[in-house]
């Protein structure tokens, strides 16, 4: 490999916008692109949040913008869009990380509560594609990552909603990687495995409610690690940021669902 060839792990001089940004994987993939030099837009629904997790930005000497967002709302998406264009004049990496969970068997599940995750998890993901891609040509590149989930290539008893919504993103992912293949423009999957965030961890996480009779979060929390996991560790939001950084980097790697699983999936 020639010295041209090289990936440059540098995002300086880089524009990066990441949706749910205030919390968990979001605020775990902004902070590592502001690492890797880049300056922040970070969007969420939450202004709050997304105004500590910009704080954590500018602490390591990067500019940054928290943004309020519905991503499942055509207009709030757009106003977000132009916000970067007069802030920014560009947008070089996007992160569509803004997502939902619940749970619900099948033959349980209010149609409501199906249109609220796919509303969020795949018209989201659609929605704030298509806006940054019109910022992207203006420039003739982009880094579009947009983030599934192992439950988008396993699906999960009573995760269906949600399983669907993750499967949906990487199909989208994969046709829309080859729409614009030959614009400067890539666009992946980031399939996240079992990561210690609000997902999984306290109350209202999948292993307070997957609990045996009489087992404690903390005990489920290490049994589904145990059980699903080859590595037997779950994951953390920096692996994901890493990753995160490599697809902002690389040139040619397009139209792929890649999983930081600890080996769980193909």
């Amino acid at each position: 490999m020639s010295e041209s060839d090289a990936v440059d792990f540098s995002l300086v001089g880089k524009v990066a916008l990441v949706t749910g940004a205030g919390r968990g994987i979001g605020q775990g993939i902004a902070l590592s692109l502001a690492q890797a030099g880049a300056d922040l837009v970070l969007a969420d629904y939450d202004i709050g949040i997304a105004e500590e997790a910009a704080a954590n930005v500018r602490a390591v000497g990067r500019r940054a913008l928290a943004l309020q967002v519905d991503v499942s709302e055509p207009a709030s998406v757009s106003a977000m869009i132009e916000q970067v264009r007069e802030r920014f004049g560009r947008l070089d990496v996007a992160v569509n990380n803004a997502g939902v969970v619940s749970l619900g068997k099948v033959d349980e599940l209010p149609v409501s509560e199906w249109d609220r995750i796919m509303n969020i998890n795949a018209r989201g993901v659609f929605l704030c594609c298509q806006a940054e891609l019109r910022l992207m040509r203006e420039h003739n590149f982009g880094r579009i990552i947009n983030l599934a989930s192992i439950a988008g290539k396993v699906g999960f008893p009573a995760l269906s909603h949600y399983s669907a919504s993750k499967f949906a993103v990487i199909g989208f992912s994969n046709a829309f990687a080859k729409e614009v293949a030959r614009e400067g423009i890539t666009v992946n999957a980031l399939c996240p495995g079992v990561v210690g965030t609000g997902m999984w961890r306290g109350e209202q996480g999948l292993s307070a409610r997957w609990a045996e009779p009489g087992e404690t979060e903390e005990q489920s929390w290490a049994r589904h690690q145990a059980a699903l996991l080859p590595q037997g560790e779950a994951q953390t939001v920096e692996d994901m940021g890493q990753l995160a950084v490599y697809l902002a980097c690389a040139p040619h790697v397009t139209g792929q669902a890649i999983a930081v699983d600890g080996g769980f999936s193909l």
